[in-house]
Protein backbone atom coordinates (compact mmCIF):
# COMPACT_ATOMS: atom_id res chain seq x y z
CA UNK A 1 0.00 0.00 0.00
CA UNK A 2 1.60 3.34 -0.94
CA UNK A 3 2.53 5.81 1.82
CA UNK A 4 2.52 9.53 1.55
CA UNK A 5 5.78 11.27 2.04
CA UNK A 6 5.94 14.61 3.82
CA UNK A 7 7.94 17.21 2.06
CA UNK A 8 10.15 19.27 4.24
CA UNK A 9 8.95 22.69 3.12
CA UNK A 10 5.37 21.94 2.00
CA UNK A 11 2.86 23.95 4.17
CA UNK A 12 -0.34 22.72 2.53
CA UNK A 13 -3.10 21.02 4.68
CA UNK A 14 -2.74 17.31 4.86
CA UNK A 15 -5.28 15.30 2.88
CA UNK A 16 -7.54 12.83 4.37
CA UNK A 17 -6.64 9.31 4.14
CA UNK A 18 -9.23 7.11 2.56
CA UNK A 19 -11.27 5.17 5.07
CA UNK A 20 -10.31 7.24 8.07
CA UNK A 21 -13.85 8.61 8.87
CA UNK A 22 -12.87 12.22 8.63
CA UNK A 23 -14.94 14.75 6.58
CA UNK A 24 -18.42 16.22 6.77
CA UNK A 25 -19.89 13.08 8.26
CA UNK A 26 -17.76 12.79 11.36
CA UNK A 27 -18.18 10.64 14.52
CA UNK A 28 -20.22 13.03 16.87
CA UNK A 29 -23.64 13.49 15.29
CA UNK A 30 -23.87 10.06 13.82
CA UNK A 31 -23.22 8.39 17.07
CA UNK A 32 -25.92 10.49 18.82
CA UNK A 33 -28.55 9.57 16.24
CA UNK A 34 -27.55 5.99 16.41
CA UNK A 35 -27.79 6.02 20.23
CA UNK A 36 -31.24 7.61 20.18
CA UNK A 37 -32.51 5.07 17.69
CA UNK A 38 -31.06 2.26 19.75
CA UNK A 39 -32.72 3.62 22.98
CA UNK A 40 -36.10 3.98 21.27
CA UNK A 41 -35.89 0.50 19.94
CA UNK A 42 -34.93 -0.81 23.37
CA UNK A 43 -37.87 1.04 25.04
CA UNK A 44 -40.33 -0.21 22.48
CA UNK A 45 -39.02 -3.70 22.85
CA UNK A 46 -39.24 -3.45 26.67
CA UNK A 47 -42.81 -2.05 26.58
CA UNK A 48 -43.90 -4.70 24.14
CA UNK A 49 -42.26 -7.35 26.27
CA UNK A 50 -43.97 -5.96 29.48
CA UNK A 51 -47.35 -5.82 27.73
CA UNK A 52 -46.98 -9.36 26.50
CA UNK A 53 -45.84 -10.59 29.88
CA UNK A 54 -48.23 -8.67 32.20
CA UNK A 55 -51.32 -8.14 29.94
CA UNK A 56 -53.41 -10.94 31.46
CA UNK A 57 -52.66 -9.89 35.04
CA UNK A 58 -53.76 -6.27 34.43
CA UNK A 59 -56.92 -7.35 32.68
CA UNK A 60 -57.76 -9.81 35.44
CA UNK A 61 -57.25 -7.11 38.10
CA UNK A 62 -59.51 -4.68 36.22
CA UNK A 63 -62.25 -7.28 35.77
CA UNK A 64 -62.00 -8.24 39.44
CA UNK A 65 -62.40 -4.61 40.50
CA UNK A 66 -65.45 -4.18 38.28
CA UNK A 67 -66.98 -7.41 39.59
CA UNK A 68 -66.45 -6.26 43.19
CA UNK A 69 -68.20 -2.98 42.47
CA UNK A 70 -71.08 -4.73 40.72
CA UNK A 71 -71.48 -7.17 43.60
CA UNK A 72 -71.52 -4.25 46.03
CA UNK A 73 -74.21 -2.51 44.01
CA UNK A 74 -76.31 -5.65 43.79
CA UNK A 75 -75.92 -6.29 47.52
CA UNK A 76 -77.10 -2.78 48.36
CA UNK A 77 -80.02 -3.04 46.00
CA UNK A 78 -81.01 -6.38 47.52
CA UNK A 79 -80.73 -4.94 51.02
CA UNK A 80 -82.81 -1.93 50.06
CA UNK A 81 -85.41 -4.17 48.43
CA UNK A 82 -85.58 -6.31 51.57
CA UNK A 83 -85.92 -3.18 53.74
CA UNK A 84 -88.65 -1.86 51.47
CA UNK A 85 -90.53 -5.15 51.51
CA UNK A 86 -90.24 -5.35 55.28
CA UNK A 87 -91.58 -1.81 55.61
CA UNK A 88 -94.39 -2.59 53.21
CA UNK A 89 -95.39 -5.71 55.17
CA UNK A 90 -95.25 -3.77 58.42
CA UNK A 91 -97.38 -0.93 57.06
CA UNK A 92 -99.86 -3.28 55.38
CA UNK A 93 -100.27 -5.17 58.64
CA UNK A 94 -100.86 -1.94 60.52
CA UNK A 95 -103.25 -0.71 57.85
CA UNK A 96 -105.22 -3.95 57.91
CA UNK A 97 -105.52 -3.64 61.68
CA UNK A 98 -106.80 -0.09 61.37
CA UNK A 99 -109.18 -1.09 58.59
CA UNK A 100 -110.58 -3.87 60.78
CA UNK A 101 -111.02 -1.47 63.68
CA UNK A 102 -112.70 1.08 61.41
CA UNK A 103 -115.06 -1.55 60.03
CA UNK A 104 -115.94 -2.56 63.59
CA UNK A 105 -116.54 1.09 64.49
CA UNK A 106 -118.75 1.50 61.42
CA UNK A 107 -120.86 -1.48 62.49
CA UNK A 108 -121.10 -0.11 66.01
CA UNK A 109 -122.06 3.31 64.67
CA UNK A 110 -124.83 1.78 62.54
CA UNK A 111 -126.09 -0.11 65.60
CA UNK A 112 -126.03 3.08 67.68
CA UNK A 113 -127.94 4.94 64.97
CA UNK A 114 -130.55 2.18 65.00
CA UNK A 115 -130.75 2.43 68.79
CA UNK A 116 -131.09 6.18 68.47
CA UNK A 117 -134.14 5.65 66.29
CA UNK A 118 -135.60 3.33 68.93
CA UNK A 119 -134.97 5.92 71.64
CA UNK A 120 -136.50 8.67 69.51
CA UNK A 121 -139.62 6.58 69.01
CA UNK A 122 -139.83 5.78 72.72
CA UNK A 123 -139.25 9.39 73.77
CA UNK A 124 -141.61 10.79 71.17
CA UNK A 125 -139.10 13.28 69.74
CA UNK A 126 -135.67 13.05 68.02
CA UNK A 127 -132.59 13.01 70.21
CA UNK A 128 -130.49 16.12 69.98
CA UNK A 129 -127.11 14.39 70.05
CA UNK A 130 -125.49 13.19 66.85
CA UNK A 131 -123.09 10.34 66.41
CA UNK A 132 -119.53 11.04 65.26
CA UNK A 133 -118.54 10.38 61.69
CA UNK A 134 -115.71 7.95 60.97
CA UNK A 135 -112.80 8.82 58.63
CA UNK A 136 -113.36 7.71 55.08
CA UNK A 137 -110.31 5.42 54.79
CA UNK A 138 -106.79 4.79 55.98
CA UNK A 139 -103.78 5.57 53.73
CA UNK A 140 -102.95 2.98 51.09
CA UNK A 141 -99.74 1.03 51.41
CA UNK A 142 -98.30 2.41 48.15
CA UNK A 143 -98.74 5.95 49.47
CA UNK A 144 -97.02 4.94 52.72
CA UNK A 145 -94.05 3.33 50.98
CA UNK A 146 -93.74 6.28 48.59
CA UNK A 147 -93.76 8.70 51.50
CA UNK A 148 -91.17 6.64 53.37
CA UNK A 149 -88.88 6.47 50.35
CA UNK A 150 -89.21 10.20 49.68
CA UNK A 151 -88.32 11.03 53.30
CA UNK A 152 -85.06 9.07 53.06
CA UNK A 153 -82.05 11.46 52.85
CA UNK A 154 -80.75 11.80 49.31
CA UNK A 155 -83.70 9.99 47.83
CA UNK A 156 -84.74 10.72 44.25
CA UNK A 157 -87.59 9.69 42.02
CA UNK A 158 -85.77 6.48 41.13
CA UNK A 159 -87.36 3.23 42.29
CA UNK A 160 -84.19 2.34 44.22
CA UNK A 161 -81.36 4.67 45.30
CA UNK A 162 -78.19 4.05 43.22
CA UNK A 163 -75.01 3.45 45.26
CA UNK A 164 -72.04 5.69 44.61
CA UNK A 165 -68.76 4.17 43.32
CA UNK A 166 -65.73 3.82 45.48
CA UNK A 167 -65.92 3.58 49.26
CA UNK A 168 -69.72 4.07 49.31
CA UNK A 169 -70.10 0.55 47.92
CA UNK A 170 -69.05 -0.92 51.22
CA UNK A 171 -71.06 1.54 53.37
CA UNK A 172 -73.94 0.09 55.39
CA UNK A 173 -77.46 0.31 53.98
CA UNK A 174 -79.39 3.18 55.51
CA UNK A 175 -82.88 2.06 56.66
CA UNK A 176 -85.92 3.69 55.11
CA UNK A 177 -87.24 6.67 57.02
CA UNK A 178 -90.74 5.51 58.00
CA UNK A 179 -91.32 8.21 60.55
CA UNK A 180 -93.84 10.03 58.36
CA UNK A 181 -95.82 6.86 57.62
CA UNK A 182 -95.70 5.69 61.21
CA UNK A 183 -96.74 9.13 62.43
CA UNK A 184 -99.66 9.06 60.01
CA UNK A 185 -100.75 5.67 61.30
CA UNK A 186 -100.23 6.82 64.87
CA UNK A 187 -102.53 9.79 64.32
CA UNK A 188 -105.09 7.58 62.62
CA UNK A 189 -104.88 5.13 65.52
CA UNK A 190 -105.46 7.96 67.99
CA UNK A 191 -108.52 9.09 66.00
CA UNK A 192 -109.87 5.55 65.92
CA UNK A 193 -109.28 5.14 69.66
CA UNK A 194 -111.03 8.46 70.33
CA UNK A 195 -113.99 7.37 68.21
CA UNK A 196 -114.13 4.04 70.03
CA UNK A 197 -114.22 5.80 73.40
CA UNK A 198 -116.89 8.18 72.16
CA UNK A 199 -119.02 5.35 70.82
CA UNK A 200 -118.61 3.58 74.15
CA UNK A 201 -119.84 6.71 75.90
CA UNK A 202 -122.79 7.00 73.52
CA UNK A 203 -123.69 3.36 74.06
CA UNK A 204 -123.64 3.85 77.83
CA UNK A 205 -125.71 7.04 77.51
CA UNK A 206 -128.24 5.25 75.33
CA UNK A 207 -128.46 2.39 77.81
CA UNK A 208 -129.09 4.87 80.61
CA UNK A 209 -131.63 6.71 78.46
CA UNK A 210 -133.63 3.60 77.60
CA UNK A 211 -133.55 2.51 81.23
CA UNK A 212 -134.75 5.96 82.29
CA UNK A 213 -137.53 5.96 79.70
CA UNK A 214 -138.67 2.53 80.84
CA UNK A 215 -138.60 3.51 84.50
CA UNK A 216 -140.45 6.79 83.89
CA UNK A 217 -143.07 5.11 81.74
CA UNK A 218 -143.48 2.39 84.36
CA UNK A 219 -144.08 4.96 87.10
CA UNK A 220 -146.54 6.84 84.87
CA UNK A 221 -148.43 3.66 84.06
CA UNK A 222 -148.58 2.73 87.74
CA UNK A 223 -149.98 6.12 88.72
CA UNK A 224 -152.52 6.13 85.90
CA UNK A 225 -153.60 2.61 86.77
CA UNK A 226 -154.16 3.71 90.35
CA UNK A 227 -156.17 6.74 89.24
CA UNK A 228 -158.40 4.64 87.01
CA UNK A 229 -158.88 2.15 89.84
CA UNK A 230 -160.02 4.98 92.12
CA UNK A 231 -163.00 5.56 89.82
CA UNK A 232 -164.14 1.98 90.42
CA UNK A 233 -163.37 0.99 86.84
CA UNK A 234 -161.33 -1.96 85.69
CA UNK A 235 -158.83 -0.85 83.00
CA UNK A 236 -159.55 -4.07 81.12
CA UNK A 237 -162.99 -2.74 80.14
CA UNK A 238 -161.24 -0.13 77.98
CA UNK A 239 -159.10 -2.63 76.11
CA UNK A 240 -160.14 -2.79 72.50
CA UNK A 241 -160.08 -6.00 70.56
CA UNK A 242 -156.69 -6.38 68.98
CA UNK A 243 -156.38 -7.22 65.30
CA UNK A 244 -155.04 -10.58 64.22
CA UNK A 245 -151.36 -11.01 64.97
CA UNK A 246 -148.84 -13.69 64.05
CA UNK A 247 -145.52 -14.53 62.47
CA UNK A 248 -142.53 -16.74 63.22
CA UNK A 249 -140.96 -16.61 66.65
CA UNK A 250 -137.65 -14.76 66.53
CA UNK A 251 -135.93 -14.68 69.96
CA UNK A 252 -134.80 -11.26 71.07
CA UNK A 253 -131.33 -12.48 72.00
CA UNK A 254 -129.18 -11.48 74.95
CA UNK A 255 -128.53 -7.86 73.91
CA UNK A 256 -128.98 -5.82 77.12
CA UNK A 257 -130.08 -2.76 75.18
CA UNK A 258 -132.59 -4.77 73.17
CA UNK A 259 -134.07 -6.32 76.31
CA UNK A 260 -134.24 -2.92 78.05
CA UNK A 261 -135.80 -1.36 74.96
CA UNK A 262 -138.46 -4.09 74.80
CA UNK A 263 -139.28 -3.57 78.48
CA UNK A 264 -139.41 0.19 78.00
CA UNK A 265 -141.63 -0.26 74.96
CA UNK A 266 -144.10 -2.30 76.98
CA UNK A 267 -144.14 0.33 79.74
CA UNK A 268 -144.55 3.18 77.26
CA UNK A 269 -147.35 1.34 75.45
CA UNK A 270 -149.16 0.64 78.73
CA UNK A 271 -148.79 4.24 79.89
CA UNK A 272 -150.07 5.54 76.55
CA UNK A 273 -153.08 3.19 76.71
CA UNK A 274 -153.91 4.28 80.26
CA UNK A 275 -153.56 7.93 79.28
CA UNK A 276 -156.01 7.36 76.43
CA UNK A 277 -158.37 5.80 78.97
CA UNK A 278 -158.13 8.84 81.22
CA UNK A 279 -158.92 11.06 78.24
CA UNK A 280 -162.26 9.24 77.88
CA UNK A 281 -163.15 9.66 81.56
CA UNK A 282 -165.50 12.52 82.59
CA UNK A 283 -162.92 14.47 84.57
CA UNK A 284 -163.58 18.04 83.48
CA UNK A 285 -165.73 20.45 85.43
CA UNK A 286 -169.27 20.79 84.01
CA UNK A 287 -169.43 24.50 84.91
CA UNK A 288 -166.83 27.22 85.10
CA UNK A 289 -165.44 28.58 88.30
CA UNK A 290 -165.13 27.00 91.71
CA UNK A 291 -168.11 24.71 91.13
CA UNK A 292 -169.84 25.04 94.56
CA UNK A 293 -171.80 21.90 95.50
CA UNK A 294 -175.28 22.46 97.00
CA UNK A 295 -176.15 18.75 97.32
CA UNK A 296 -173.84 15.71 97.20
CA UNK A 297 -174.34 12.22 95.81
CA UNK A 298 -176.17 9.68 98.01
CA UNK A 299 -178.90 9.66 100.59
CA UNK A 300 -180.32 13.04 101.55
CA UNK A 301 -183.53 14.78 102.71
CA UNK A 302 -185.68 15.24 99.64
CA UNK A 303 -186.40 18.98 99.16
CA UNK A 304 -190.03 18.30 98.39
CA UNK A 305 -191.01 15.38 100.66
CA UNK A 306 -188.47 16.18 103.42
CA UNK A 307 -187.86 12.46 103.73
CA UNK A 308 -184.69 10.51 103.01
CA UNK A 309 -184.20 9.68 99.34
CA UNK A 310 -181.38 8.73 96.97
CA UNK A 311 -179.73 11.61 95.16
CA UNK A 312 -178.15 10.21 91.97
CA UNK A 313 -175.88 13.13 91.18
CA UNK A 314 -174.39 16.46 92.23
CA UNK A 315 -176.30 19.72 92.47
CA UNK A 316 -174.01 22.59 91.48
CA UNK A 317 -175.04 26.15 92.22
CA UNK A 318 -175.12 28.35 89.15
CA UNK A 319 -177.11 31.23 87.73
CA UNK A 320 -179.66 30.73 84.99
CA UNK A 321 -178.05 31.00 81.59
CA UNK A 322 -174.55 30.01 82.68
CA UNK A 323 -172.90 27.54 80.26
CA UNK A 324 -172.78 23.82 80.97
CA UNK A 325 -169.86 21.91 79.45
CA UNK A 326 -169.27 18.28 78.47
CA UNK A 327 -166.91 16.64 80.95
CA UNK A 328 -165.58 14.21 78.33
CA UNK A 329 -165.84 13.57 74.63
CA UNK A 330 -168.74 11.47 73.42
CA UNK A 331 -171.90 11.26 71.41
CA UNK A 332 -175.17 12.93 72.46
CA UNK A 333 -177.90 10.33 73.00
CA UNK A 334 -180.59 12.55 74.57
CA UNK A 335 -181.31 16.25 74.28
CA UNK A 336 -184.95 16.53 75.43
CA UNK A 337 -187.29 17.05 78.35
CA UNK A 338 -187.14 14.05 80.73
CA UNK A 339 -189.61 14.25 83.65
CA UNK A 340 -188.01 15.28 86.93
CA UNK A 341 -184.73 16.03 85.09
CA UNK A 342 -186.47 18.72 83.13
CA UNK A 343 -184.50 19.67 80.01
CA UNK A 344 -181.70 17.09 79.97
CA UNK A 345 -178.69 16.22 77.82
CA UNK A 346 -177.13 12.74 78.03
CA UNK A 347 -173.74 11.94 76.49
CA UNK A 348 -172.41 8.43 75.90
CA UNK A 349 -168.65 8.33 76.41
CA UNK A 350 -168.24 4.69 75.49
CA UNK A 351 -167.12 1.69 77.53
CA UNK A 352 -170.36 1.94 79.58
CA UNK A 353 -169.72 5.53 80.74
CA UNK A 354 -172.38 8.24 80.42
CA UNK A 355 -173.06 11.69 81.92
CA UNK A 356 -176.29 13.70 82.33
CA UNK A 357 -176.85 17.45 82.52
CA UNK A 358 -180.33 18.29 83.92
CA UNK A 359 -182.65 21.27 84.66
CA UNK A 360 -181.25 23.13 81.63
CA UNK A 361 -182.87 26.25 80.36
CA UNK A 362 -181.64 25.65 76.80
CA UNK A 363 -179.92 23.05 74.59
CA UNK A 364 -176.71 23.60 72.60
CA UNK A 365 -176.52 20.11 71.06
CA UNK A 366 -178.77 17.66 69.23
CA UNK A 367 -179.09 13.86 69.53
CA UNK A 368 -176.45 11.97 67.53
CA UNK A 369 -174.00 14.86 67.63
CA UNK A 370 -170.38 14.16 68.58
CA UNK A 371 -169.00 16.59 71.13
CA UNK A 372 -165.45 17.14 72.39
CA UNK A 373 -164.46 17.45 76.00
CA UNK A 374 -165.25 20.95 77.21
CA UNK A 375 -167.85 21.61 74.47
CA UNK A 376 -170.96 23.63 75.33
CA UNK A 377 -174.01 21.37 75.79
CA UNK A 378 -176.60 23.81 77.18
CA UNK A 379 -177.50 26.58 79.62
CA UNK A 380 -178.16 26.26 83.35
CA UNK A 381 -181.80 26.63 84.42
CA UNK A 382 -184.46 25.29 86.82
CA UNK A 383 -186.67 23.05 84.68
CA UNK A 384 -188.23 19.82 85.97
CA UNK A 385 -188.25 18.89 89.64
CA UNK A 386 -186.15 21.80 90.94
CA UNK A 387 -186.42 24.42 93.63
CA UNK A 388 -184.10 26.93 91.93
CA UNK A 389 -181.45 27.55 89.34
CA UNK A 390 -178.70 24.94 89.47
CA UNK A 391 -177.11 22.15 87.39
CA UNK A 392 -177.85 18.55 88.26
CA UNK A 393 -174.84 16.50 87.02
CA UNK A 394 -174.72 12.70 86.95
CA UNK A 395 -172.14 10.06 86.08
CA UNK A 396 -173.31 6.55 85.21
CA UNK A 397 -171.41 3.28 84.68
CA UNK A 398 -173.34 0.61 82.78
CA UNK A 399 -176.53 2.59 83.48
CA UNK A 400 -176.00 2.76 87.24
CA UNK A 401 -175.37 6.16 88.88
CA UNK A 402 -172.06 6.60 90.72
CA UNK A 403 -170.62 9.51 92.64
CA UNK A 404 -169.33 12.06 90.09
CA UNK A 405 -166.75 13.16 92.65
CA UNK A 406 -164.83 9.94 91.92
CA UNK A 407 -163.93 11.46 88.58
CA UNK A 408 -163.94 15.17 89.29
CA UNK A 409 -161.44 14.83 92.14
CA UNK A 410 -158.99 13.02 89.84
CA UNK A 411 -158.56 16.00 87.55
CA UNK A 412 -155.98 17.69 89.76
CA UNK A 413 -154.15 14.43 90.45
CA UNK A 414 -154.08 13.61 86.74
CA UNK A 415 -152.58 17.00 85.95
CA UNK A 416 -149.58 16.10 88.11
CA UNK A 417 -148.85 12.89 86.19
CA UNK A 418 -145.93 13.53 83.75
Amino acid sequence: MPFLTRQPHDTAKPKAVAGSGAGPFGRGPGLRVLGAALALSTAWAGGATYYLVFHDEVLARFVSQQSTMQYGYESRIAALRFELERATVEQVTTRDGLATRLADLSRRQAALESRQGVLSALAGDPMASRLPELPAQVPAEDEIVREAAQRRPGATAKPFPTPEPGPAVDSPVEPLDLRGARESFRRTGLVVAHLARRLDGLAEAQSRAVAGIGASAGRTAQRLRGLVARTGLDPSRFESREPGLGGPLVPLGDDPFGIAAAQAQRAVTEAAALRRITETLPLRRPIAGDMPVSSTFGARLDPFTRGYAMHTGLDLRAETGEPAYATAAGRVTVADYNGGYGNMVEIDHGHGLATRYAHLSAYAVTPGQWVAAGALVGRVGSTGRSTGSHLHYETRIDGEPVDPQRFLRLADALAQVP
